[in-house]
């Protein structure tokens, strides 16, 4: 990026934006560095004051993403993302980008299956700016069908590329097409193509006016402010936009698997690749289904072992599918081991790998298998369970070093709970026993509650013309 010679501060504060000090030390107290306000309209305001570089990030998060969608509507969240860069009334298409670029400042958005992001990262004298550039897209957003014709082209096209010619993005898109039937997690956030396709403008303008206001939205700053004087100020921007209607949230939530389910996805590609997905709970438990108060602290409690379970076995090269597949029985290229804890609704930890040309899948199940039954039959050691603990803590600790993940965590807390719960992470995983372990590993990654896809390659002569290519014993949509 180029600067001027005004703007040489900004730009050497970026360089150290992702190793700025946080504010506090290590446990992650909180409780009394952020200021959380809520406007008479609603809109929830974070604070966290951060005087180490003087750079500030201003993120606004809409409680709104794929999982707010309806069959036939996919990818509108999405879409909607790219039509909040077309402008407003004061503001032209494209033109606020230019503003911030000209402010030596850098942004973005980004869609997720939960929530929808835009975020400018500035000189902390240069606040003035998100304020006017967010307070009027938030209220004042031109949508005209010429602007909508082009984004949904620009969107179709992202997907194909990241997608229809992707055949790992194939099988990923499959595992949660097949993991999920009722509930909205079965669509990519991106959207299925045909459903882009045949979204309207008048869809969008009433998605628009549905989800952005400001009793749904949450306004994070995180930075070097004075928050009395940004409050005020905030307050100025953004009090007098009308205060809409909340959305519900409630979703359909799938019931238990009776089985497992397999999907076979035949796609030109150089490797075979085995993608799993074995349901699990939501850190804040069941409590949208009625579940009991004893029964959310218990589902709670699983997520951070599952925490732990998901570092024991995929985090650093000593850890066991990576000493066994890739090191030890040289099966396959690489493996990943996820496991979602910020998650508005229960959704899939899941295990993926990558077959070396001379192996088979075959091989991969057999040896993941015997990994996971051997957490369900053995007690980790305190050595191996302490180890992972302190990776944990370590990447939670690390992620508070930049101003934006400081921002960023305590706003994807807020949109699945609240940020507060912050303070509990470390807690609750320096808590987590052998025993624990064992339960949930036993309760979680079973065969029954298991979705596996197996990426088969093919040559291109043999390549399906649908777009999935994929086969299953189970109707997906």
């Amino acid at each position: 990026m180029k600067c001027s010679a005004n703007f040489f501060l900004v730009c050497l504060a970026f360089l150290v934006l992702v190793i700025t000090l946080s504010p506090y030390s290590s446990a992650g107290d909180l409780k009394g560095l952020v200021t959380e306000t809520v406007l008479s309209n609603g809109l929830k305001v974070l604070l966290l004051e951060n005087h180490k570089a003087p750079v500030i990030t201003f993120q606004v998060w809409y409680r709104v993403g794929s999982r707010n969608e309806e069959y036939g509507k996919t990818g509108i969240s999405h879409l909607l993302e790219h039509m909040m860069f077309r402008g407003t009334e004061r503001v032209g298409p494209g033109e606020l980008a230019r503003i911030i670029q000209e402010n030596g400042g850098q942004h973005n958005a980004f869609t997720s299956a939960d929530s929808t992001t835009y975020f400018q990262n500035l000189k902390s004298d240069r606040i003035g700016v998100s304020l006017e550039l967010e307070s009027d897209r938030m209220q004042n957003l031109v949508l005209q069908e010429e602007g909508f014709r082009t984004e949904r082209s620009v969107v179709m096209e992202e997907r194909r590329l990241r997608t229809d010619d992707n055949p790992k993005a194939v099988a990923w898109e499959q595992l949660w097409a097949a993991g999920f039937q009722s509930q909205p997690y079965h669509w990519p956030v991106i959207g299925w193509m045909e459903d882009i396709a045949r979204l309207r403008l008048e869809d969008v303008k009433a998605y628009y006016k549905r989800f952005y206001n400001p009793v749904n939205a949450v306004l994070v700053v995180v930075g070097d402010f004075d928050k009395k004087t940004l409050l005020e100020k905030i307050e100025r921007s953004f009090g007098a936009i009308r205060r809409g209607v909340l959305p519900g949230q409630r979703v359909s939530i799938d019931e238990p698997h009776n089985g497992e389910r397999r999907i076979t996805v035949k796609r030109e590609a150089r490797l075979a690749s085995v993608v799993m997905g074995f349901h699990v709970p939501n850190l804040r438990g069941l409590s949208d289904k009625g579940a009991s108060e004893i029964q959310d602290v218990q589902e709670s409690r699983d997520s951070y072992a599952l925490e732990v379970v998901e570092a024991l076995l995929g985090w650093g090269e000593s850890s066991r599918l990576q000493s066994s597949l890739v090191r030890g029985k040289k099966l396959a290229l690489a493996v990943g081991v996820s496991h979602p804890l910020l998650s508005k609704d229960p959704s899939l930890f899941t295990i993926s790998a990558d077959v070396l040309p001379d192996k088979s899948v075959t091989d991969i199940e057999r040896a993941t298998d015997e990994e996971i039954e051997r957490l369900q039959r053995e007690p980790v050691s305190e050595r191996e369970l302490q180890k992972a603990k302190n990776q944990l803590e370590a990447s939670f600790i690390f992620q508070q070093d930049s101003i934006f993940s400081q921002a960023s965590q305590l706003a994807r807390y807020e949109m699945v709970s609240s940020w507060r719960n912050i303070d509990a992470y470390l807690p609750s995983i320096r808590a987590i026993s052998a025993e624990d372990i064992q339960r949930v590993v036993k309760r979680y990654l079973t065969p029954d509650n298991r979705t596996t896809v197996i990426l088969r390659p093919v040559s291109p002569s043999k390549t399906a013309t649908s777009p999935s290519s994929a086969s299953t014993e189970e109707q997906v949509r």
